[in-house]
């Protein structure tokens, strides 16, 4: 029995230990969340307006005008940028967009060559034996906008070398603290149907702006000083800011992830501890009573003797 208490008392000291390591965890993944939270709230908007504008753009004007909105029916080959985290324990939060990557994958038409950004991207790419192309590390802890400026470069410069016909971008759209949602956006051409899709804003209504130029049938913009100039500039930046706030999306929902998987490995192990205690004081009651027990008995016999 006193075997039995010794192992029972290792048991809860180890799941202490244990819940001491997934609340600190916690609480620093909490702190992070806040930061990243504030970062992709602020830019959200500057995002949401550029991409509308682009929309409204592509909506009104003939996207043959650029070669970034002209829509390639025949695609040969696509370029995927996943993002994911570098580090685990954040519950369900890779293995989502890493399922979502591999489907997405499948029902391409042609090759498929993918940027991981993050570490555990970048691994489940290698296990499943598809075309790693580049892969960036220690990105999505702490986002910057010149970390994240190269692969948007590349991805531009490609696409427009004819390289791809299409890109993609998987990220995990940040609802809330307790949902996050893995997406994949067609970044590339800009004036493809499904490249419409809403960045940081699922389900979104239709721009307000982009509404009031259908109402007033408006067929084409004025630009200055020429369409190509101005697009020129505007499109690749464009771009640029997309990925820099899906990464900042993908940010915020691995520091939520995180928090919520370690605030419920904190929440199991005090529930195992208080199991675990309950055990050890029923065991240690038993041992009690099986010594009181025995020195009754004992003490019985040696005045039956004497």
């Amino acid at each position: 029995m006193a075997l039995q208490t010794r192992a029972i008392k290792r048991r809860i000291k180890s799941v202490q230990n244990t819940h001491k390591i997934t609340k600190a965890m916690e609480l620093v993944a909490a702190s992070k969340m806040r930061k990243a939270v504030q970062s992709v709230l602020g830019t959200r908007p500057f995002a949401q307006l550029a991409w509308d504008t682009v929309k409204t753009i592509s909506s009104v004007t003939d996207t043959s005008m650029h070669p970034l909105l002209r829509e390639r029916h025949d695609t040969k080959r696509t370029l995927l940028i996943l993002l994911t985290s570098d580090r685990g324990l954040a519950g369900g939060f890779n293995n989502s967009m890493i399922r979502l990557t591999l489907a997405e994958i499948a029902k391409q038409p042609g090759e498929v060559d993918i940027i991981a950004v993050g570490k555990r991207g970048a691994d489940a790419i290698k296990r499943s034996e598809k075309t790693l192309l580049a892969s960036f590390s220690d990105i999505t802890n702490n986002p910057r906008f010149e970390d994240v400026l190269p692969i948007g470069k590349l991805a531009v410069n490609e696409f427009l070398k004819g390289t791809y016909d299409k890109v993609l971008i998987g990220y995990t759209d940040f609802v809330s603290s307790i949902n996050q949602k893995p997406l994949m956006l067609e970044l590339l051409p800009l004036g493809a149907p499904e490249s419409m899709k809403e960045i940081g804003e699922v389900g979104k209504k239709e721009p307000r702006a982009l509404a009031e130029l259908r109402k007033a049938n408006v067929r084409e913009y004025l630009f200055e000083p020429d369409a190509k100039t101005v697009l020129d500039r505007l499109l690749p930046r464009l771009i640029e800011t997309m990925v820099y706030q899906a990464v900042l999306e993908s940010a915020a929902s691995e520091h939520s992830a995180r928090m919520m998987a370690m605030r419920n490995a904190s929440d199991a192990a005090t529930d195992m501890i208080d199991s675990l205690t309950l055990i050890y004081n029923q065991a240690r009651q038993a041992g009690i009573t099986q010594e009181i027990a025995e020195i009754s008995s004992g003490k019985a016999a040696l005045e039956q003797n004497s």
